[in-house]
């Protein structure tokens, strides 16, 4: 069930029965479990644009100790060489390595885009970022756009301290996209999923 809190960011139960084919009994009790074990925690859904009757839907997402049992073994290390870098190079040696940290998001945005010439500009981001363990997704955003949702972070706990690498991917995307892009959320300071608006684009006529 962590496992499939973290690939679709903070979710109901509801959404957990159906995605789990489970019973809304089983998953309350399994979120008992996860609970008790601070690997997950409840809090009110976030609710963008206007707000309908009724009280927020509680929606259950991974802990900071949920995450640590999937694959961030080394933040203490990355955490010690930024600091390091720091330390030693100054502030523009670790802007550019977070640069070149992103880069990937170029390189396979415009090699994905030129094979599936279809996918949306989010679509595509998604699958980069995913690709490279960031569990991403997309949600459409009427009259706005789209929102690129990115339901793991693999520097996350890193991110928390240095900042600089969640700029770099908010700049790597505008970069790609020629346009703004706004970070709405991110993992890195405490909200349950990384989210970005990306823009509505004219869509390419067909010759």
């Amino acid at each position: 069930m962590a496992r499939t809190i973290l690939e679709n960011g903070p979710s109901t139960a509801a959404d957990l029965a159906l995605l789990l084919d489970l019973t809304p009994a089983a998953v309350r009790r399994h979120l008992d479990h996860l609970m008790a074990e601070d690997v997950v925690e409840s809090r009110e859904q976030k609710v963008y644009g206007a707000r309908g009757r009724g009280r927020p839907a509680k929606v259950f997402a991974l802990t900071e100790v949920g995450r640590d049992s999937f694959d961030q073994q080394y933040d203490d290390l990355a955490v010690q060489a930024m600091r390091f870098l720091a330390e030693t190079q100054g502030e523009e040696a670790v802007v550019e390595f977070a640069r070149r940290r992103v880069a990937f998001v170029g390189r396979d945005y415009a090699a994905l885009t030129a094979l599936d010439p279809e996918l949306t500009p989010a679509e595509a981001l998604a699958r980069v970022f995913t690709q490279n363990g960031y569990a991403a997704s997309v949600r459409d955003m009427p009259v706005v756009g789209e929102q690129l949702c990115q339901q793991h972070c693999p520097v996350s706990h890193v991110a928390h301290e240095f900042p600089q690498l969640c700029e770099a991917e908010t700049e790597a995307i505008a970069a790609v996209l020629g346009t703004h892009v706004q970070r709405l959320a991110t993992i890195a300071h405490g909200d349950g999923v990384c989210t970005t608006c990306i823009p509505q684009t004219p869509k390419k006529e067909k010759a």
